[in-house]
């Protein structure tokens, strides 16, 4: 069995689940959840704070970027990134290691969201130009290690808006096969050209 966590709120309810499982498994309590997935937890009477600092520390090292100089910007406004493969090229596996680490820091770090999905688009085309700019997106993590995510702990909570995507997906499914059907019917059926019933002069 793997790693598995287990939450709520009756820790009576908690303990007799626990108990059950040790009964039919070995397993090892590790007591209060602090660190899963590369991620921290801390936990406090406020709510609960998730942070990547520790996984971010680890993207430095790997790429030699320890002493690199924060930056409060992730991209610049005069950056153009394109697809063209103009510019001189950069290692294959480098620059996919690195973005895909960067993507998996979005799951706590929303903020650089936009700039790592804007790199990502480039796994196939990429050039000095990408590089660099990735780079930049490192800078900007080492002047925001302290950021995380915070859950607040709140008597009751109240529903503030919901999303259903389902329902979106439906509705454009339904709208594509509509779509077809018309371009379907358009085929089978000829019109002819409407006769004048004026007579010439």
């Amino acid at each position: 069995m793997d790693d598995l966590l287990v939450t709520g709120e009756n820790k009576n309810v908690l303990s007799d689940f626990k108990g059950k499982r040790e009964s039919m498994f070995e397993i090892s309590d590790l007591g209060e959840m602090s660190y899963f997935l590369s991620m921290e937890v801390f936990q406090t009477q406020q709510g609960i704070f998730l942070s990547q600092k520790a996984f971010a520390l680890k993207i430095f090292n790997r790429f030699s970027m320890q002493n690199c100089k924060a930056t409060s910007t992730l991209v610049t406004i005069e950056e153009k990134l394109t697809s063209q493969c103009d510019f001189g090229k950069v290692n294959k596996s480098t620059y996919r290691s690195l973005v895909g680490r960067l993507l998996y820091l979005t799951a706590i770090r929303l903020d650089i969201m936009f700039a790592i999905s804007l790199l990502s688009r480039f796994m196939h085309c990429y050039n000095v130009n990408h590089f660099q700019a990735t780079k930049r997106v490192l800078r900007y993590i080492k002047g925001t290690l302290s950021f995380g995510m915070m859950f607040t702990k709140v008597d009751s909570m109240k529903l503030i808006g919901f999303a259903d995507t389902e329902a979106e997906y439906v509705a454009t499914a339904r709208a594509v096969n509509q779509s077809n059907l018309v371009k379907e019917d358009h085929g089978k059926y000829e019109f002819a050209p409407k006769r004048s019933n004026r007579n010439q002069m």
